[in-house]
């Protein structure tokens, strides 16, 4: 005869094998759906994959045809826009082969000619710039730093009119003399980034302003130039010393806005902050 005992000890092995047979269950249950959405999940992201990669083709297409218009429309809007125009090209400190490439093929086909690359000495050698200076008020610029000022507005007036100071200066002047000094009719200006402290700091400062208001002054179109990675960005600067400038001329646009800029449209032209307008408007471009 079965005892209580045998009673609790069947009924506990049925309780655990009901248990066990529903955790079974369960989880053969849980791993089917797993399965399943697993299945679901793969198939609609390989979807995903597939109409992203369709959409980026289709967008370096879309980019392709639009760089090829632009390439190809850049010829009519600049043609015969500064024929015999003499362009100069100034760096304010370190010359940049890239920039000097740029203005370059900016210039093709517009009948102007890139005659003269120059670049400023920075900080300036006051002395050297002094003795070249003999026989002029400017001997005195080691004693008298205010006339550092005055001296870069003549050269900046000789740069677009002519003068003996600044043929006479061109060797402490410039670090970088590629074709002539000046006189031009028009004249691109880049200025790099620089780490310069106390008198040389003050120095350089005084200098390009003077230069910047001697140019300026001669009423001939003065552009800034920069490209798109130009960091610092210089537009501010180039604004606050009354040029036109373009902060984007390693694109066709900023080519484009480079030559109205020298045809005499004054803005900021270009694709960063600092910018009011890609292009000059309309009337700028059927003058």
């Amino acid at each position: 005869m079965f005892d209580f005992r045998y009673h609790a000890v069947s009924l506990v092995a049925v309780l655990v094998a009901l248990a066990v047979g529903l955790l079974l269950g369960v989880a053969i249950g849980d791993a089917g759906l797993v399965s399943t959405a697993e299945n679901s999940l793969r198939d609609s992201l390989r979807g995903d994959v597939k109409a992203a990669r369709n959409d980026a083709a289709e967008a370096r297409t879309a980019l392709e045809d639009e760089r090829r218009y632009s390439e190809a429309a850049y010829p009519l809007l600049v043609q015969g826009r500064l024929t015999g125009e003499q362009v100069g090209l100034l760096f304010l400190g370190a010359p940049s082969e890239s920039i000097a490439a740029e203005v370059r093929q900016a210039l093709e086909g517009t009948g102007a000619q890139l005659a003269g690359v120059v670049a400023l000495r920075e900080p300036p050698d006051i002395t050297a710039l002094a003795q070249a200076a003999t026989g002029t008020r400017y001997t005195a610029l080691l004693e008298d730093p205010e006339l550092l000022g005055q001296f870069g507005r003549r050269i900046g007036l000789q740069m677009m009119q002519g003068g003996f100071l600044l043929r006479r200066e061109a060797r402490a002047l410039f670090t970088t003399s590629n074709g002539g000094t000046g006189p031009f009719t028009t004249l691109d200006v880049y200025r790099s980034d620089r780490d310069l402290e106390g008198d040389a700091a003050g120095q350089t400062a005084a200098l390009e302003d003077g230069l910047m208001r001697g140019l300026t002054e001669s009423a001939d179109p003065i552009v800034g130039v920069q490209e798109t990675t130009t960091d610092p960005s210089q537009i501010r600067w180039y604004r606050r010393h009354d040029l036109a400038s373009v902060d984007s001329i390693d694109q066709v646009a900023g080519r484009a806005a480079l030559i109205f800029a020298l045809g005499g449209v004054e803005g900021s032209f270009g694709t960063g902050s600092d910018s009011s307008a890609l292009l000059p408007g309309p009337e700028s471009v059927t003058r």
